[in-house]
């Protein structure tokens, strides 16, 4: 019992300790990079081959193709890219998640590169430095603790082979024919989806190998289901998302599925073969572990990844559209945020990114707003477009609330500056799309008082507010919607604007106590629209000053 226990121990602690030290690797490496991260994934929407090159290159910085996927996924749910021009990146994720394999099976010495790596990083990590250097330091601690995980989980394996029940149930388990490295890869599919970290996993088989208690075929077929389990991360992720971030998860898991499926009956006739081949010293037992062994799974893992990408990447269009028959789009308007969910957060980049497809939203309803009241200033009385004014506002305001509290939780983590900047920049917006938004039912409500004194905007009065809300709205569209808005143009527009409800509150204000026909109450209603208008223009001109449209790439 006392053996099981500290196999137990050993195992869970070591295994707790590669989790963590890859959670603070892949998080320290993601804010040192974040930025240049989204620019640079954001850009492979054209060619295939430029794809697959950033999937590769963005799993290697961030040391995680789990993350990688919830950014795609992100993305796609955010309009930054397109469902087809995703399937690339994550070809090229699943082949340069490989590369923390190879630094594994490369390391000469995980306990004491572990202490070492510790070490240094802590001293980065809890010096008085800047913050950057901090996120340097916790890139190198969560590299220590991946390597101290790998000697404990390693300590915790060698006794396995003393006790011969736990031997016996764990060599049951090998891949001898295809049913059997079926049901193998069905296991590293549950463990890695448990865990969600197919490196853990993999790792875990391997020290199993090396210490000769599975077959080197065993360890090959559980990279099959390791590479299904690590896409429970990005399903995870898409949970509570809209139709495209579900689609973007089914693409990766149908690939996923689709080449472990294809090429396991190629495990133990082709792959294995091959790699006993090419590295006959590495199955070479000294003290009763074959330490090479390592080296060919790594080998094995990065070859069945290329075999994989050149099977998909044909079958991309064909995935796409099953994706899309799978999970239509629904087009109904929540008053929610069905976009935002806590998953995201694994990834400030992307948390802010999700927001932003949000503050797009915002963008577009307050452009609706404006249109809404237009139809008002003309007909007082449509009663539906009024419900819609008010219903919209309602939404704007449980829209701004959820941003609130999403991006408040990302900036109670430790932040890259441009992306903490980035964060409450985008906190800052939302106020002042909801401001704007807030602006329609003012209007809205003075008309209705309008209407109360038995009064309606008529004649040369209604003509000159309709001009001064075209032209207010003309100047927050441009704000919201278009990009590289000419900042002269754009002073001049607003300045004009000024002008004209200057001139028109003056014109109000000196028919007080001189038209009978006209009530006190009448003229405030009618002043309260302009001044609705000059909020409208200031906030406008707060928007311009993040230089918005931009903002979103």
């Amino acid at each position: 019992m006392a053996n099981a226990i500290d196999i137990l121990v050993f195992l869970g602690g070591g295994l707790g300790a590669f989790l963590l030290g890859m959670h603070h690797l892949s998080f320290g490496l993601q804010s040192l990079n974040g930025e240049r991260l989204r620019r640079f994934m954001t850009m492979a929407t054209g060619k295939t081959a430029a794809g697959v090159a950033t999937g590769i290159v963005s799993t290697i910085i961030v040391q995680s193709s789990s993350i990688i996927s919830v950014m795609l996924i992100g993305f796609v749910s955010s309009g930054l890219m397109t469902l087809g021009g995703t399937i690339p990146v994550f070809v090229g994720a699943n082949i340069g998640t490989t590369f923390t394999v190879w630094i594994m099976a490369f390391a000469p010495s995980p306990e004491l590169l572990g202490l070492a790596f510790t070490a240094a990083g802590c001293f980065f990590y809890l010096a008085p430095f800047q913050s950057r250097l901090r996120f340097v330091g916790q890139t190198i601690v969560g590299l220590g603790l991946v390597f101290l995980g790998m000697s404990l989980m390693k300590e915790g394996v060698s006794p396995v082979r003393e006790s011969e029940r736990i031997l016996a149930a764990l060599q049951s388990l090998s891949a001898t024919g295809l049913l059997s490295a079926a049901l193998v890869a069905l296991v590293a599919a549950m463990f890695t989806a448990v865990i969600q970290s197919s490196a853990a996993a993999i790792i875990i088989f391997m020290t199993l190998a090396a210490e000769g208690i599975i077959t080197f075929e065993t360890c090959v077929a559980s990279l099959f289901g390791a590479n299904i389990g690590t896409t429970m991360t990005g399903f995870i992720a898409s949970l509570g998302g809209n139709a495209a971030s579900k689609r973007t998860a089914f693409v990766n898991t149908a690939m996923n599925v689709m080449g472990s499926a294809l090429f396991l009956p190629l495990a133990l006739t082709v792959l294995a073969p091959v790699a006993r081949a090419l590295f006959p010293s590495a199955f070479t037992v000294e003290n009763g572990v074959a330490a090479g062994i390592m080296l060919p799974v790594a080998f094995c893992d990065t070859l069945f990844a290329s075999l994989r990408a050149v099977l998909t990447m044909p079958l991309a269009r064909v995935l796409e559209r099953l994706a899309c028959k799978v999970i239509p789009a629904k087009e109904s308007e929540k008053p929610h945020l069905s976009a935002l969910n806590a998953h995201v957060a694994k990834s400030a980049v992307i948390a802010c990114e999700q927001a932003l497809g949000e503050i797009a939203f915002m963008a577009e309803s307050g452009v609706d707003i404006l249109e809404s009241v237009r139809k008002l200033l003309q007909d007082a009385h449509d009663e539906e477009t009024r419900r819609h004014v008010l219903h919209r506002e309602q939404v704007l305001d449980n829209v701004q609330r959820e941003i609130t509290e999403f991006i408040g939780k990302i900036l109670t983590t430790r932040l890259e500056p441009a992306t903490a900047i980035r964060a409450r920049n985008i906190l800052r917006l939302a106020d002042l799309f909801e401001s704007i938004s807030d602006e329609g039912p003012k209007i809205v409500n003075a008309l209705d008082r309008l209407a109360g004194e038995g009064k309606k905007l008529a004649g040369t009065e209604k003509s000159q507010i309709l001009d001064i809300h075209d032209r207010a709205e003309e100047l927050f569209a441009s704000v919201a919607q278009t990009r590289g808005a000419n900042n002269r143009d754009l002073r001049e527009r607003a300045k004009e604007l000024k002008e004209r409800i200057a001139a028109a509150r003056e014109a109000q204000l000196l028919r007080i106590g001189t038209d009978d026909s006209t009530s006190n109450g009448a003229i405030l209603a009618t002043l309260d629209i302009l001044n609705a208008y000059i909020r409208i223009r200031s906030l406008s001109l707060e928007i311009a000053a993040f230089n918005f449209p931009l903002f979103m790439v």
